[in-house]
């Protein structure tokens, strides 16, 4: 695989060149962006999956729900509808996507919809007779159609974006100068005790490859998991310590599941991977089925969403995360209230 990446090569050029020349034709206002008058926050990477978008997003609907009327806004990857939808009642994993259909389980006063044409899905938003007061923006980064009112760059500890290169060679969707349009960057998944000094050596290594300098004019933060200490499923929980004296099967379908993996197993666990996002068919869900026997099985929350109807509820669970501030959390909390709070004054 690593030798085919490398092969690829001329391809990552090519593609470079086009995702630049797309940047470049926006940048100018040759092709045109849409801004909108209500605060519109855009959390994105540069590179493709894992880097803990979903989490990022509920901490920021913790965040601002409470003080405004806040609506998500995703593609909805791999959902089996088309064209805009608010999520109600008879929504599922298949209608919504997995991300917003578990934003919309997970906090019922917020407004959670999806469309691939994220300015109409802005529209649509705005266009009820209850609509928004902020939109986030979930993967949002390179949706140039529309100009965001701040953006917020994820990108991993262990791959930082500045130690990538462009598709198919490496796994960035766009050159690193691109983080030049971030507000904010977050690194994620960090260790929770990190020190203050290698925060120092990634935030100037991050801020050299794309602005050529040791310039602080992008602020830079620092994330870690936070596991719950307790597997949930409808009915019941079970703490985490418990489950070491307990046979189980972990299963995932994200794009980085060993963390997962290592936080839960125990000897003698059996282990379960599945691609991103992966639609479960009947074939996997009897092969699930027959490998757990009376074993309870843990998932991830976002595979939850989409077993749960499928497999008895009183054997599968999930582990709830969220995301956590290493360090200076009130100071990336008032970041993101003071830009909420100077656009909806402005109004």
């Amino acid at each position: 695989m690593i030798l085919l990446r490398k092969l690829l090569f001329p391809l990552a050029i090519v593609y470079g060149f086009i995702t630049f020349l797309r940047n470049y034709l926006y940048d100018k206002g040759i092709i045109k962006s849409y801004a909108f008058d209500i605060p519109v926050i855009a959390v994105g990477n540069l590179s493709v999956g894992g880097t803990g978008k979903t989490p990022q997003i509920e901490y920021l609907i913790r965040l601002l729900s409470p003080n405004y009327k806040v609506a998500t806004l995703s593609r909805g990857y791999q959902r089996k509808s088309e064209g805009f939808v608010l999520a109600d009642e008879n929504s599922n994993a298949e209608i919504l996507g997995d991300e917003p259909y578990q934003y919309y389980t997970k906090f019922t006063t917020i407004q959670v919809a999806v469309d691939a044409d994220r300015k109409n899905g802005i529209e649509q938003l705005l266009s009820q007779s209850a609509a928004p007061e902020l939109i986030l923006l979930d993967d949002a980064f390179q949706h140039r159609k529309v100009k965001a009112g701040f953006y917020i760059l994820l990108t991993s500890y262990d791959d930082l974006f500045c130690d990538d290169f462009m598709l198919p060679t490496g796994n960035l969707r766009e050159s690193i100068s691109g983080a030049k349009r971030a507000n904010v960057i977050i690194v994620t998944k960090c260790p929770s005790k990190i020190t203050l000094s290698e925060q120092e050596e990634i935030s100037k290594k991050l801020r050299r490859s794309f602005l050529r300098k040791d310039d602080k004019s992008v602020t830079i933060f620092f994330s870690c998991i936070d596991y719950d200490d307790k597997v949930y499923n409808t009915n019941e929980s079970i703490a985490v310590n418990d489950l070491k004296s307990i046979p189980k099967i972990l299963l995932a379908g994200i794009a980085k599941p060993k963390p997962f993996f290592e936080f839960l197993q125990s000897e003698g666990d059996e282990i379960m991977t599945f691609p991103d996002h992966h639609h479960f068919s009947e074939n996997d869900i009897n092969a699930i089925k027959n490998k757990a026997n009376d074993k309870i099985i843990i998932t991830t929350e976002k595979d939850f969403v989409r077993l749960k109807a499928k497999i008895l509820k009183k054997q599968l669970y999930y582990l709830p995360i969220q995301s956590q501030m290493v360090a200076n959390q009130d100071a990336f909390d008032q970041t993101i209230l003071n830009y909420v709070g100077t656009c909806t004054r402005n109004r």
